[in-house]
């Protein structure tokens, strides 16, 4: 067996362990610290898919496991953080819509492991699970109580998960991430140009503008489906 198909792999299951951390401090109540282990599980499968591309050791196990590993970091690790931080308080309401998250998180991985034709894609149907939890956790770590107020800070949790599960699984075309192979180094420089400006805006602002940039990704692909519809219907 080639050494380096297990480098991606390391990569792949740390995403699990981070995502396995989460639920641990999210028990413990410390919420904040299960944020950024979310956080740190969409950094290392970010990177697994990077260096397999560099290290030409894509595979159909390295698929499944990538799916079985943001199964627990962006479906079972948000749902239980949404669980422990704030539906708790609603019973069997509570415990519906917290796991409104993991239950799409698993259909979408489970639809795009049986679409997917090769290992690489140039665009996602849906939004993607990781971008869906970054985004919850961005509005908990810096919105939630307080800028609002608690009772619209209530409402907006339950939207945001509500909307985040129907988008996961919708037909909305959303742009993948820059691919960093000479192959693709020119078809992605607008992707690679704007990557890093999102970074440094979100270094500049502490964070504060994820939630923003995350929303501005979710509805650019609801506004571009808008767009087409009414774009073929006025060339009609």
């Amino acid at each position: 067996m080639d050494s380096r198909k297990f480098i991606p792999s390391l990569f792949t299951i740390l995403n699990a362990v981070c995502g396995f951390i989460s639920i641990i401090e999210s028990s413990a109540g410390h919420f904040d610290q299960a944020c950024y282990f979310i956080v740190y599980a969409s950094l290392f499968d970010a990177f697994d898919g990077v260096v397999a591309r560099a290290l030409r050791t894509s595979s159909e196990f390295g698929v499944e496991l990538d799916s079985l590993s943001d199964a627990i970091s962006f479906g079972v690790a948000p749902s239980f953080l949404l669980y422990s931080f704030y539906f708790h308080s609603f019973d069997g309401v509570g415990i519906f819509l917290s796991s409104l998250i993991l239950t799409f998180t698993t259909i979408r991985l489970a639809r795009f492991n049986t679409e997917l034709v090769g290992f690489d894609k140039s665009v996602f149907y849906g939004v993607p699970t990781p971008l869906a939890s970054i985004t919850i956790i961005s509005y908990i770590l810096f919105f939630h109580n307080i800028i609002f107020t608690s009772e619209f800070s209530g409402i907006a949790i339950t939207a945001l998960v509500i909307i985040l599960s129907i988008l996961m699984v919708s037909k909305f075309r959303y742009p993948t991430l820059p691919k960093f192979s000479k192959k693709n180094s020119h078809k992605d420089k607008i992707k690679l140009i704007a990557l890093i400006i999102i970074i440094i805006i979100s270094i500049i602002t502490k964070g504060y503008a994820v939630f923003i940039i995350c929303l501005v990704y979710i509805f650019s692909g609801v506004f571009l489906y808008m767009f087409n519809k009414i774009k073929k219907l006025l060339i009609k």
